[in-house]
């Protein structure tokens, strides 16, 4: 690369962390951090959400909330996963010095995520209402959930966007700038759920209001960054048009991880009617779980999120060693910080689960499934690290393949028999690690076979 060109990435990098330059520790750490931080104030305006419902709502509105994840991720997780196969494809173009295409990629990506909040919306507001009812969702919860999914989903074009935008700026380096942007969301949120749920009294359709208007505020400012960058990084309406051949690129790297999370979430939505056949108050005690659950995960989340950039932008510069280096410290560091977690989580939930709901129902219910999956976190660490790592050297493929066969097949399975023969709640949680432990096994067979070690080099040919 020449002068110029390094000169280049350096100005550019102003909000950036150099990821293929410099100690790969302290350049995954410095990138990471901020994704966790922009995690943890997701996680926090989600539990914001849970917290004013649950002290200003009752227990019904609450139990809606609380259990909207797995369905909202079934219809926006499919459009995330592209989004993430676009970060790989312009990190990659990025580490290279790829001018041309790094511009193509941006735009690309931009342009795919209006099309995809406009089929997110229209299919979200369909399929939601028959879903929640196949969900066997109790008759008491229902009219709240399809208040709150009515409105999620009628603007659910801010969440892609944001996911979209916050993935662009990634894969360029740049993890502080969507940080700033969430946290003034978060706060605009937070005010939002007291005037709506707390003052007028709208319950889970005031969540689902301040939710769209704060994440719809976030899209907005990255976009305004985008478009202001004087580097050839710029967002320019102008050329929003979609390049054949990047686009097949970015489908190549994401379409498996969209697959992989839509699929997933119908697992998932399986063992939540299972769930919900327990009543509202289980809905709600393993909702409240859920929230705490989120902090849990945000080590795990942001490791595994850094894993792809790092990885790709030393691909494209072909630094392998550093990449491989990079791959190593990322599983190991995810799987420490999570068992950490873990520990405190299985002594600490029955006072967390109390900032959410009150009923010794529900906590009992919560309390259940975190002493059943906490201390297990390490394999889930080490499953979501070592996905990332292979999608950051092209092989999205493989982590789409171990986790639909165990995560969403075998814990289909196994709650539906496992049920019949010991038809207890806790049934139901032991899927989470059993699933975990199947899929981590299969991650470190491809991990130590010789021909992953080369793969690197062999994506570059």
């Amino acid at each position: 690369m020449s002068k110029a060109w390094k000169l280049s990435q350096r100005q550019n990098r102003k909000s950036a962390v150099s990821l293929t330059e410099g100690s790969v520790a302290k350049g995954i750490l410095m990138f990471a951090i901020p994704l966790f931080f922009g995690q943890l104030l997701q996680q926090f305006y989600n539990m914001v959400d849970a917290w004013v419902v649950g002290n200003f709502a009752d227990n019904d509105a609450f139990a809606a909330v609380g259990s909207s994840g797995n369905l909202v991720f079934l219809i926006i997780g499919f459009f995330n996963g592209i989004a993430i196969g676009g970060g790989v494809v312009i990190s990659r173009y990025y580490g290279a010095g790829d001018k041309e295409n790094v511009v193509r990629a941006i735009h690309t990506n931009f342009l795919f995520g209006i099309l995809a909040s406009v089929l997110a919306t229209v299919v979200g507001s369909l399929l939601v209402p028959h879903i929640l009812v196949w969900m066997k969702t109790p008759q008491s919860v229902l009219p709240s959930s399809l208040d709150y999914f009515g409105i999620y989903f009628a603007g659910v074009s801010t969440v892609i966007m944001y996911n979209i935008c916050m993935a662009i700026m990634r894969a360029l380096g740049d993890s502080l700038s969507p940080l700033y942007y969430l946290l003034i969301s978060s706060v605009v949120n937070i005010v939002l759920d007291l005037i709506f749920v707390a003052g007028f009294h709208w319950g889970a359709g005031g969540a689902a209001i301040a939710t769209v208007i704060s994440q719809g505020l976030s899209v907005v400012l990255c976009v305004i960054r985008m478009c202001r960058s004087k580097e050839y990084t710029r967002l320019d309406v102008r050329q929003l048009r979609f390049h054949g051949k990047m686009m097949g690129e970015v489908v190549r790297q994401g379409l498996p991880t969209g697959i992989q999370n839509s699929v997933i979430s119908i697992g998932n939505l399986v063992v939540q009617t299972n769930i919900n056949s327990f009543g509202a108050y289980a809905m709600s005690g393993h909702g409240a779980y859920s929230k705490i659950e989120g902090f849990a995960f945000l080590p795990i989340m942001s490791m595994s999120m850094a894993m792809p950039t790092f990885i790709s932008q030393n691909l494209g510069a072909k630094k392998y060693e550093r990449a491989k280096k990079g791959a190593l410290f990322g599983i190991l560091a995810g799987m420490l910080m999570a068992e950490l977690v873990g520990v405190v989580l299985y002594f600490g939930a029955p006072a967390a689960l109390g900032l959410f709901v009150d009923t010794p129902e529900a906590i009992g219910f919560g309390r259940t499934h975190a002493k059943t999956v906490a201390l297990f976190f390490f394999l889930l660490a080490f499953s979501h690290c070592a996905a990332g790592v292979l999608r950051g050297c092209g092989k999205a493929v493989v982590p789409m393949i171990a986790m639909l066969s165990f995560w969403c097949g075998v814990r289909i399975v196994y709650v539906t028999a496992a049920l019949k023969l010991v038809p207890a709640f806790q049934t139901i949680s032991w899927a989470y690690p059993l699933t975990w432990f199947l899929s981590s096994i299969v991650f470190l067979l491809v991990l130590l076979r010789s021909d992953w070690i080369h793969a690197f080099e062999k994506e570059a040919k």
